[in-house]
């Protein structure tokens, strides 16, 4: 083989390998896992700002993309689970919450407090910056409802409850929105300080590294 040859030959195989590697790559984005990084502090104090995650696009089934048509159907997202969706009023952008309610729920927030089906839930998650409560006129951030979660849908809610924009303001989440489940902190850092300043490296959270998502 000449030299020409053996030249194509070399260029060609490195062709095929990064078209594999692009594929590959963009099947497990699709189908198993997504980086998600953290850019507001609704989720606080569970997930901090520049916290970076992994998200299992599996943990509630294989749909195909775009079209949303279910091809391995696994049981919806549960109480209690970190999700990642795109938000409703402009699917461009995705948010990252915690379910309250699933379908078929009835969620209603008095004085802050929630109660599911009439029965008020203690989550050890939810966080609070103000003693204040705001009337049910003023806006919906502490009082709340009572309203029945559509089939298909979710009612989503931030940790940090007096700074979230969630589904008090703007509704149901529909299932074929979701994501995937935040699963576990991959990298945090304070996003704060410059790139290009030493700040930025020192601030890195060792501790956070490696957390699972609860």
């Amino acid at each position: 083989m000449n030299s020409v040859g053996k030249n194509k030959s070399v260029v060609r195989e490195y062709v095929e390998a990064i078209v594999v590697a692009v594929l590959l790559a963009l099947f497990v984005r699709t189908f198993i896992v997504q980086a998600f990084k953290i850019p507001s502090g609704s989720m606080l104090p569970t997930l901090q700002i520049g916290d970076h995650l992994l998200v299992s696009k599996f943990s509630y089934g294989v749909r195909v993309p775009v079209i949303g048509t279910s091809l391995i159907s696994r049981q919806g997202p549960a109480h209690g689970d970190v999700v990642v969706f795109r938000f409703p009023r402009d699917r461009s952008l995705d948010y990252i919450k915690r379910v309250v309610a699933i379908g078929g729920d009835s969620i209603e927030v008095r004085d802050k407090q929630v109660f599911l089906n009439g029965q008020q839930v203690e989550n050890p998650h939810a966080h609070f910056t103000s003693r204040d409560i705001m009337s049910s006129a003023a806006g919906p951030r502490d009082n709340f409802g009572p309203v029945t979660v559509p089939d298909g849908k979710i009612f989503v809610m931030g940790d940090n409850r007096d700074n979230s924009y969630d589904s008090r303001f703007w509704g149901f989440v529909d299932l074929q929105d979701v994501l995937g489940k935040a699963l576990i902190i991959y990298w945090s850092w304070d996003v704060d300080k410059s790139l290009f300043s030493i700040d930025r490296y020192t601030s890195i959270r060792w501790d956070r590294l490696g957390d699972i998502v609860r």
